[in-house]
């Protein structure tokens, strides 16, 4: 057993321990937070396994640190959030998945036990926190070596393990993206052999790890492992068909040969040095999703993949909804995909007003994150290629604030505004006024008028009626539709 140094160890820990000893409890801190430690990291989230009922032992620890216990009856565990740490409590147990169950069967067991069932040697370690050992690091399955070597392997059988809980096998791929580790190869060939057996596990925890996969310095890494190993196929399906699709352009030497899942790994890489913004992440993922669908080969040109912007957007919703995401970033991550490739149609200087007007109010918030995932999406291995591309996109940037700025486009829509059209127009609540409006807001944006108040209603008056009846028009044809 090696020993952490006594003043490495927070008050919090101590004030546990003492209070494990005064009502009778053996405690042990269990997993990443001894890891970590072990590593250099500081973290808040501390798991205790305890001899005995834990719910009980949270409570009392709720009490003494004038918190509450969040009890999770069903699978036997507790959160206690005390200032800036959140602690778990779960007693020690087994755990495992009936081959079509998607629930795990928990039964008691003893420390030794509930060691055996984690995931990983390098998340198995504990930390004693009895009087006569406190400090002491138990490494029942030698994580220590393995965390120095950075090897990534299962304490018992890989096959058990990931009976017991198939998203490890997802787990695996993030730690060795999170630690930046190979896994180990037995291990490797059990998740290639089990892949689809991460069908049990419901899509909200799958859809959980994928985001944690996203947040690591490097997700290529992880991402790399869930296709090696079939898992992708399963867990991310649009995201697999990327692979085997070709970008071929024409260079100076003839044909250039990108894969697009490559490719695609690489932008993320690229974006992830930039920021820690999950979503704008995700959307890199997301940025050539439909190239294999509008896949097409011009002789001279290379393959086309013309409308995979618009097409990759509009399958956004369908993604969120069935991996369970958050819908609430739908329509960023829809915007960002959409407009992926337009700054870069924009660097020509015969490039009209409008259509940097245009870019401006449809990027809206977005604007900087959208040009952080361009300067991301340049992979060349040209120098001078990748300079002129990042020197094109910051003249369009200045372009944009420019105008923006110039035309007072920040959070843009028609200065006239929905009540007083329905009194222009003697109108009831209808569709014909967000034609009206969509009308205006396109003179503004094609330079017909300033985006002026007296102008918008000048400009309405003069077309009432045409618009009243293009917007009749316009609500048959859709309901035709």
């Amino acid at each position: 057993m090696n020993k952490l140094v006594i003043g490495d160890i927070p008050d919090i820990i101590h004030d546990l321990a003492d209070l494990a000893e005064y009502h009778g409890y053996t405690i042990y801190v269990v997993g990443g937070y001894v890891r970590d430690r072990i590593l250099g990291i500081d973290s808040k989230d501390i798991d205790f396994t305890v001899v005995g009922d834990a719910l009980e032992f949270a409570r009392l620890v709720a009490a003494a640190k004038h918190s509450k216990a969040v009890i999770y009856e069903r699978f036997r565990t507790a959160l206690v959030p005390v200032g800036d740490y959140l602690l778990e409590f779960v007693g020690t147990r087994k755990e495992e998945y009936l081959e079509y169950s998607r629930k795990p069967i928990v039964t008691e067991g003893s420390f030794e036990d509930d060691i055996n069932r984690r995931d990983f040697t390098v998340n198995c370690m504990a930390l004693s926190l009895k009087k006569e050992s406190f400090g002491e690091v138990i490494d029942l399955h030698d994580g220590q070596t393995d965390l120095a070597n950075k090897i990534l392997r299962t304490p018992l059988d890989p096959m058990i393990t990931f009976s017991d809980d198939p998203l490890r096998m997802m787990r695996a791929a993030r730690f060795s993206a999170r630690l930046e580790c190979e896994i180990e190869p037995g291990t490797k060939k059990a998740m290639s052999s089990m892949a689809e057996r991460i069908s049990i596990i419901s899509q909200e925890r799958i859809s959980d790890e994928f985001i944690s996969l996203l947040k690591a310095r490097k997700p290529s890494i992880g991402l790399k492992i869930l296709h090696e190993t079939g898992l992708l196929a399963y867990v991310f399906p649009e995201l697999e068909r990327l692979s085997g699709i070709e970008l071929m352009q024409v260079g100076e030497h003839g044909y250039a040969h990108k894969d697009v899942f490559l490719h695609t790994l690489q932008v993320l890489d690229n974006l992830c040095e930039m920021t820690d913004n999950v979503w704008l992440r995700f959307a890199t993922l997301m940025h050539d999703i439909a190239k294999p669908k509008t896949k097409k080969f011009i002789q001279g040109i290379g393959w086309s993949f013309h409308g995979h912007e618009e097409l990759g957007a509009r399958w956004q919703a369908g993604i969120f909804r069935r991996m369970k995401l958050p819908l609430e970033h739908v329509s960023y991550v829809e915007t960002l995909v959409r407009l992926h490739q337009r700054p870069m149609v924009l660097v020509d200087d015969g490039v009209t007003d409008s259509a940097i007007r245009r870019l401006a109010v449809h990027a809206g918030d977005s604007l900087d994150d959208l040009f952080l995932l361009c300067k991301a999406d340049i992979t060349t291995k040209n120098s001078k290629k990748a300079e002129r591309y990042l020197r094109n996109y910051e003249k369009v940037y200045q372009k944009i604030l420019d105008v923006r700025e110039r035309d007072q486009l920040r959070a843009f829509q028609s200065p006239v505004r929905g009540e007083e059209i329905m009194e222009l127009c003697s109108l009831q609540p209808s569709p014909a006024i967000g034609y009206i409006k969509h009308m205006i807001e396109e003179s503004i944006l094609d330079g017909i008028i300033p985006n002026d108040y007296q102008a918008a209603k000048q400009l309405l008056l003069d077309n009432k009626q045409q618009w009243l009846e293009e917007a009749k028009l316009y609500k048959k044809t859709q309901s035709l539709n």
